[in-house]
């Protein structure tokens, strides 16, 4: 069975992930690209599904692991009876095709070592012929293949549909094995010089690194965290994924499992945010190019959701071929949420373009006349209900946090025009920022508690509704903010940390629980420092941070009571709220940063 979730750290080469759990093992890799079939689909199943385990043959977890400097190279390392040994797992930045490098290295005594290679394309679904070259072991599937480059010395022989392998590393012996996907009519792919692969990709993560603008107290957490988003940018387009896997399971063995490999408005925009934040234009200004070509045409054609190219048609299919994580089914690929109507990223696109605004990125005409197009189509249709932040499978509502994007997005546009002094319907953006002010003040309060609830008419909370001192929308001393902090951090409290809603609402349109969510349980952070209460804030932080795998990764939610992390990994909704949250605190407490 797949590892715990929180066993897996990433690696990636800016088009496509892997995961690489405690065991060696790399059970989830899509190929081409984050939203392609996967190769390896031992994480929504089992090995037979698809695995690359590399390992001491005594088998068993990593001693400690890590990723070298500032980079997304990982190096795992074993201490065993016989010796120690370690491996390097990296993908190279392509010039044509992909590649994963495997590098084992001998650091003391002689260690048996095994290898066992499980090609499975499409999803898990179909077994490759397998076929021995002169360099090379091919596996062929339809339009698929993967060349397996192994040292002169390292015997690779076929066993019940595994291409494995059984050698020896001594101290200063380096033995490194190199997979490459291609289209199945090319050709052999030229050799790859992995000590050459090895030293350019840590040389280009370290220069990229390098111009992070963080420097206090939770610098490690805050850089690593937006390496990882980094890693979740597709290089070719600019488009971001929210998660680079598919149906990891908000509550074990549930029925809430999702496919994240997408470019969500909302997620790519905070992405950014984040990433601004820590001083990296490049991705804002790809993003925005990336945001120009998947929206083109109709605003009312706006999706919540589109492919890493700017795909359109996203079909949800269920795998049934595949038994999900720990019998999580199920398992799902593709977004029905391509269809849904999601007013509040009309306010996060426009806050995103604010925030690049202010970080000295041109505002060209392109974007400006895209901008007042988006607007248009808001000023129209603000007053109308939608499935909201949470893609909820119930009926469409009149969520509070819709509205108050709304309110962003005018706010933000209104601010822009009297940057750039390009024109604008001012008058009607303001009369617009007014009008839904005053709606959600009169009908998104509960006047019996003195709250913001998460729906108009509604009794249920949010933690969504901590945007209202987030965004700006009230200051943090009225009265009405306060109530929602404390209601939230009460009513939606899970073990010390807060659920995203009342799981179980009219709303929620699904059956069963989830775990935590940890994105907003760093808003609830967020909201404590403004209120005033920097110490339970920071509290609050500290926990969160420490929740962190052992390379510093976050998933989508944590489930108190068994003390795992639930969720598509690694989430990068969970991530830049990390990212905002440590500048918050910064920006409260400069002498600590």
């Amino acid at each position: 069975m797949a590892g715990r979730i929180e066993d897996y750290a990433l690696i990636g080469d800016l088009q496509t992930a892997a995961l690489v759990g405690k065991d060696g093992s790399v059970d989830w890799l899509c190929l081409p690209r984050f939203d392609s079939p996967s190769c390896f689909a031992g994480l929504l199943g089992d090995r037979r599904h698809g695995a690359w385990r590399i390992a001491p043959a005594t088998g068993g977890e990593c001693t400690r692991r890590r990723y070298l400097g500032d980079s997304l190279v990982l190096e795992s390392l074993w201490a065993t009876p016989d010796g120690t040994v370690r491996i390097i797992d990296f993908m190279p930045q392509r010039d044509r095709a992909p590649q994963l490098v495997r590098i084992v290295e001998g650091v003391s005594g002689t260690v048996p070592m095994r290898g066992e290679l499980r090609l499975r394309f499409n999803y898990g679904r179909v077994h490759p012929w397998v076929r021995r070259t002169e360099h090379h072991r091919v596996a062929v599937a339809g339009p698929d293949s993967a060349w397996l480059r192994v040292p002169t010395g390292v015997h690779t022989y076929g066993e019940d549909g595994t291409t494995a392998s059984d050698f020896t590393v001594s101290a200063g012996d380096q033995v490194p094995f190199v997979l490459t996907w291609q289209p199945s009519h090319l050709h052999a792919p030229p050799r790859a010089d992995s000590v050459q692969a090895l030293a350019s990709t840590l040389d280009g993560w370290e220069r990229w690194a390098s111009d992070c603008h963080y420097d206090g107290e939770w610098h490690r957490a805050v850089l690593r965290s937006l390496i990882t988003l980094k890693a979740l940018a597709y290089e070719p387009t600019g488009g971001i994924v929210a998660a680079p896997t598919a149906s990891l399971p908000e509550v074990l063995g549930g029925e809430r499992n999702w496919d994240y490999r997408f470019c969500w408005l909302r997620d790519s925009s905070l992405t950014l945010s984040a990433l601004l934040r820590g001083g990296f234009r490049e991705e804002a200004a790809a993003w925005r190019k990336w945001l120009l070509r998947a929206i083109a045409g109709d605003p009312g054609d706006l999706q919540a959701v589109y492919g890493v190219a700017g795909e359109r048609g996203l079909p949800e299919i269920e795998a049934d071929w595949l038994p999900g994580y720990d019998g999580s089914t199920p398992v799902r690929f593709g977004n029905v949420a391509v269809r849904q109507l999601q007013l509040d990223v009309y306010g996060e696109v426009v806050d995103t373009m604010h925030l690049a605004l202010q970080a000295g990125i041109p505002m060209e005409r392109q974007v400006w006349s895209l901008l007042r197009t988006l607007m248009a189509y808001l000023e129209k249709h603000w007053t109308e209900p939608d499935e909201g932040l949470w893609e909820v499978r119930g009926a469409r509502r009149h969520f509070v946090h819709s509205k108050v994007m709304a309110w962003v997005a005018a706010d933000r546009a209104l601010k822009m025009a009297e940057l750039t002094g390009l024109p604008a319907p001012v008058d009607r953006w303001r009369e617009m920022r007014d009008a839904v002010h005053a709606d959600v003040c009169e009908n998104g309060v509960d006047r019996r508690r003195g709250l913001f609830v998460q729906d108009y008419g509604g009794q249920d909370l949010d933690a969504a509704t901590l945007f209202v001192v987030k965004s700006g929308f009230l200051p943090p001393d009225d009265p009405r903010v306060v109530r929602t902090v404390d209601a939230v951090r009460t009513g939606l409290d899970h073990g010390g940390l807060i659920r995203r809603y009342s799981v179980g609402s009219p709303a929620d349109g699904l059956p069963g629980n989830e775990g935590a969510f940890l994105a907003c349980s760093f808003w609830l952070a967020d909201a404590l420092g403004a209120i005033g209460r920097t110490g339970e804030a920071r509290d609050l932080f500290v926990r969160l941070v420490s929740l962190g795998n052992d390379v510093g990764l976050l998933a989508e939610e944590w489930d108190p009571h068994s003390g795992r992390q639930l969720g598509n990994m690694p989430q990068a909704f969970s991530h830049v709220a990390l990212v905002n949250s440590a500048f918050e605190l910064a920006a409260r407490h400069p002498e600590q940063g």
